[in-house]
């Protein structure tokens, strides 16, 4: 079988894949262990990747980007996965969502003032949004501000934020209105090395992806001056909806590469281990598993690839990425499980990859919108 090869994937994209596979193996992956007990990334991490150059890869070089297109943020998060750091590493949210909503949405200003450093990784940043009472239910948010002058007093909870340890740049989704519902909704960028009254509350422990920190934020009459309005004061909510395409292909992007090692990881694996007097890979069960995960495997790549291109071309609708995202993230628990199964008991041990990758892929089918959302969202067009 001929290697596969996106349509997308120039000679560009395939010398940053290298490069950031060989940063990732001397900067990152010695460290996970240690990552994974404490409960997050370094701090420096951040301003390593910043400095290879792997943040807001997707974004102009006028604003301190890499000056690519959504394919690069692409490569980056493939790698992230294949070398197994994967979501550990906040980079999704900061570069792939967060960036964008400021490049989207914020005026020059804004951009000059705060994508150079996202870039070199000197600001973190993490997008607020759920509560401990909303969380698919975007509408049901209780943060609120009230106008006071050329400042918004800001003040409410949020949960499950990633990157909310080491987030110095928070984009808060609160009211700003007596509107009802959508038309409510406005977001705030909160910096936080200069805000009284924001605290951060537990590191969150979790299923899997033991490094990403997650976090409860608290904002107590937090001041935030006017300028820090990101796009129209109300139409948060329609800001939100209009990136989320985006958001759901990086998030089917990173599953379809966990797939993919899965795969690959565990026919390593049945080729090397003997039971009965024979390879595991030899018994009809284990070639049959890995048959269906290969071809599955594949499906997936060329369905994530299309999506790839037509988002590339300004084409990619909601309707179509929330097909991608729920139904690869679907794949990729199904499709870990199977091959966790083929590593017997060891497939149960944290030595072994496949059990982080177990752990890991579960979260896939909640966050970004539960999948029950996107066959909500999908069932509409119908």
């Amino acid at each position: 079988m001929h290697p596969y090869t996106p349509t997308w994937e120039t000679e560009d994209l395939k010398l940053l894949r290298e490069s950031t596979a060989k940063f990732l193996e001397r900067e990152f992956v010695p460290h996970l262990k240690r990552w994974f007990e404490q409960g997050k990334v370094d701090r420096e991490a951040w301003t390593k990747a910043g400095a290879m150059g792997l943040l807001l890869p997707g974004v102009p070089e006028q604003y301190g980007g890499g000056g690519g297109s959504f394919a690069h943020e692409a490569v980056v998060i493939e790698e992230l996965e294949k070398s197994g750091v994967g979501a550990n590493f906040g980079y999704p949210v900061h570069s792939t969502i967060c960036a964008y909503y400021i490049l989207h949405y914020g005026t020059e200003e804004q951009k000059q003032r705060w994508l150079p450093k996202l870039a070199s990784g000197e600001l973190v940043s993490a997008i607020a949004m759920s509560e401990p009472g909303a969380g698919s239910d975007l509408q049901g948010i209780q943060t609120r501000t009230v106008r006071d002058g050329d400042h918004y007093v800001l003040s409410g909870s949020k949960t499950f934020i990633t990157n909310g340890q080491h987030a110095n740049h928070v984009i808060v989704a609160a009211k700003t209105s007596d509107g009802k519902g959508s038309r409510s909704i406005s977001l705030l960028v909160v910096e936080t090395d200069h805000a009284p009254g924001f605290k951060r509350g537990r590191n969150l422990k979790k299923v899997g992806l033991p490094a990403a920190d997650t976090s409860e934020l608290f904002f107590d009459q937090v001041r935030v001056p006017v300028e820090n309005l990101l796009g129209e004061e109300g139409r948060g909510f329609y800001h939100l909806m209009a990136q989320l395409p985006q958001e759901r292909l990086a998030l089917a992007t990173g599953a379809v590469a966990a797939i993919e090692r899965a795969v690959e990881l565990t026919t390593e694996y049945t080729r090397s281990r003997e039971a009965f007097g024979q390879r595991i890979l030899d018994f009809q069960n284990t070639r049959f598993t890995l048959a269906e995960c290969k071809t599955e495997a594949h499906i997936a790549r060329v369905f994530l690839d299309s999506c790839i291109e037509r988002h590339l071309h300004g084409e990619l609708d909601n309707v179509t990425a929330s097909m991608a995202k729920w139904w690869t993230t679907q794949k990729q628990c199904e499709i870990v499980d199977a091959c966790l199964q083929l590593h017997g008991g060891n497939g149960y041990m944290l030595d072994y990859p496949i059990a982080h990758m177990y752990a890991d892929a579960r979260v896939q089918k909640i966050y970004g919108g539960s999948n029950e959302i996107m066959k909500e969202l999908i069932g509409r067009s119908l």
